[in-house]
Formats: structure tokens, C-alpha cells, sequence
């Protein structure tokens, strides 16, 4: 079988955990002091903060910026649950807008209409690897003074008319352990505002500027040297991780013909975290039941709106996002990462166009 996604480790992983283990320095120290320099260059903003996993990530950039009880979000409903997740833990309220069918990202068009006086902030997702149109989003925050949390989980070293993801607002990441580089379990808060940095950094340690002395309210978010060794191996090789997926990306876009493929708009570095086709035409169960009986794993990225999640639908939500409520039911990812062989992408077009 085909996975669906497989990260790669080598001998330098091995070597940056080894120095941790030899350095008696297992808990967040100078690993994660490391990591966060080079993924605030990789964002191209001035601090990135690592924290516990890409939800913390999310939870604490919503509060850095001030977001609480009584207060809306607009985002995404076609992401997976910890976007919407974590603004319903700072006791704010999602408020869903729909997709736009080519890119599966936010749809600006219709932010506006969902603008109330309670709207604080507005969280794009950028799924599967490709930015959300951020110009847009900017445009619209600006003029209605709103906080941008961009929810980058999926879109390490994507870009936006050369722009890095995370470098527009806030910017929130995951490094999950299927992401295009890991940690195995972590996050990373990106941002230019030197108040919400420190913000950040309070709240993964409990409040704790001066060890023992706690000025707030805070959380154990904290990464783990353990982790943060990882993560410097790995954002090292992301370069040539993320070359590797375009390449495999393009191979499916030039040989893929039965089916609705993904693309990159002009001016955006897509990353293909993940490659998430469409059937259109048949029984979406059945085609990928078909695939795994040619050896080909896939993914169901997402067969559910947010929004009509049991926990969303005893909070009262009850809506209609025809965009979302179309694609959940047409969309397959398949494999996409750097380990893929040759055999292995024409192993999955002869499966694909026999759908």
C-alpha cells in the first residue's frame, strides 16, 4: 500500500536528538530557541514562538490578539475542527463563510457580509499547502480594524506573490508529525508584533516571565528540546521536501485526466501538503475503495462542515455553505509526499483513471 503520507528521517534527526539526550537539556531550551530563529526567517516575520502542538498555536495566537468572550471569528468551514476549536476556547464564537470551489480556501467575497460589531478577527485557512488570497483578506481587515490569524497548519513555506505564509497577520503552524516538516507534535506562532510574541511566550508557560513569578493566566504549551532537535533537522530539508511535492504535484496534473485536479493561481507557491482531487461523476465511497484495492492510500479531507459537527450543532449552529457542502462530498487526497518512487506516481494515475 501506497500511505497516504510517510515523514522521513534520516542521520540528522538522530544526531540533533542524540545532542539533546547527551546535553542533559530535555525541556524547552536552546533546540527550541534555535528552531524558532529559523522559522521566523522561513516566515519571513521577526519572532516565531514554538508551543506544544499547531492547536495551542491557534488558541494562543487568538488570545495574544485580544480575543475573548462575546467576540466572532470569521473562517473556514472546510478545515479540520481545531480552527474553529480554538476560537470556541477563548469563549469567542466561529462564524462560518464559505469556500470557493477552486482553491477550497475562504471565499473574501463574502467576508463582508458576515461582518458584525462583534466580529474581532478573521482566520483564513490555508488549506492543503495553497494560501488563501490574502490581499483580499488584508484589504477587508484594514478597513474594518480586524485581527488576520492566519491558520498556516498546512502551509510551510507557501507564499502569496513571494509573501511567506504567516508573515500577513498572525500566523499559526502545526508540525504534526504528517505536516511537510515535524516535530512529531508541536507548533510555532509567527508574527512581527513584538507585544504579541511576548504575549505568546507568557501564555505557553503559565504566565511565567520570571520563573515562579506568573503575571497571568497561562497554559503548559511548551515544545520540548526533544521535539525542537527534530524540527531543525527537518526545516533544513523542507526545501527539497516541498520541490518534491510540486514535482510529484505537477506529474498528477499533467497525467491526470478522469478526475477534477487542484491547482496553484498565479503568484501562489503552493506547498502540496496535501493533492486533493475531485469525483464528480460516481460514488466518491466507491472510488476510494477502488483505489485501495490498487494499493493506493487516500484521504478524506474533510467529509464534514465544522459547522454540522455534532459539537457545532448542539452549540445551534444550523447552516448551508453550498460551496462546503459540495466539495465534502466529492474530495480525495492522495499521496503526494517526498518518499513517492516513480512506480509509485504511475501507480497512482493508472489507478486514478481507471476510477
Amino acid at each position: 500500500m501506497i500511505p497516504i503520507s510517510s515523514p522521513q528521517f534520516g542521520e540528522e534527526e538522530l544526531a540533533l536528538v542524540k545532542e539533546v539526550l547527551e546535553s542533559g537539556i530535555i525541556a524547552q531550551g536552546p533546540k527550541v530557541a534555535a528552531l524558532e530563529q529559523e522559522f521566523a526567517k522561513l516566515s519571513g516575520t521577526q519572532f516565531a514562538v514554538a508551543v506544544a502542538n499547531g492547536t495551542a498555536a491557534l488558541h494562543l495566537a487568538l488570545l495574544a490578539n485580544g480575543i475573548g468572550p462575546g467576540d466572532e471569528v470569521i473562517t473556514s468551514p472546510f478545515t479540520f475542527i481545531a480552527s474553529a476549536n480554538s476560537v470556541l476556547y477563548t469563549g469567542a464564537r466561529p462564524v462560518f463563510v464559505d469556500i470557493k470551489e477552486d482553491t477550497f480556501n475562504i471565499d473574501p467575497a463574502l467576508i463582508e457580509s458576515a461582518i458584525t460589531p462583534r466580529t474581532k478577527a478573521i482566520m483564513p485557512v490555508h488549506l492543503y499547502g495553497l494560501m488563501a488570497d490574502m490581499d483580499a483578506i488584508m484589504d477587508i481587515a484594514q478597513r474594518h480594524n480586524l485581527a488576520v490569524i492566519e491558520d498556516a497548519a498546512q502551509a510551510h513555506g507557501a507564499t502569496n506573490q513571494g509573501r511567506p505564509a504567516g508573515s500577513f497577520g498572525t500566523g499559526a503552524f502545526s508540525l504534526y508529525a504528517t505536516k511537510n516538516m515535524t516535530t512529531a507534535e508541536g507548533g510555532m506562532v509567527t508574527t512581527n508584533d513584538p507585544a504579541i510574541a511576548e504575549r505568546v511566550k507568557l501564555l505557553r508557560a503559565h504566565g511565567m516571565k520570571v520563573r515562579y513569578y506568573h503575571d497571568m493566566l497561562g497554559f503548559n504549551f511548551r515544545m520540548t528540546d526533544m521535539h525542537a532537535a527534530l524540527g531543525l533537522a527537518q526545516i533544513r530539508k523542507l526545501p527539497m521536501f516541498n520541490e518534491r511535492r510540486r514535482q510529484n504535484a505537477e506529474f498528477f496534473n499533467q497525467h491526470l485526466k478522469r478526475v477534477v485536479t487542484p491547482h496553484a493561481p498565479e503568484g501562489y507557491g503552493h506547498v502540496w501538503h496535501q493533492y486533493t482531487i475531485r469525483v464528480t461523476d460516481g460514488d466518491r465511497d466507491a472510488a476510494v475503495k477502488k483505489l485501495t484495492d490498487a494499493g493506493v492510500g487516500t484521504g478524506i479531507f474533510y467529509p464534514v462542515p465544522v459547522y454540522r459537527q455534532k459539537v457545532y450543532t448542539e452549540l445551534g449552529y444550523n447552516q448551508s455553505l453550498p460551496v462546503t457542502e459540495l466539495v465534502t462530498q466529492q474530495v480525495i487526497s492522495l499521496p503526494v509526499h517526498p518518499k513517492l518512487t516513480s512506480a509509485d506516481l504511475e501507480t497512482i494515475v493508472a489507478a486514478v483513471e481507471s476510477l
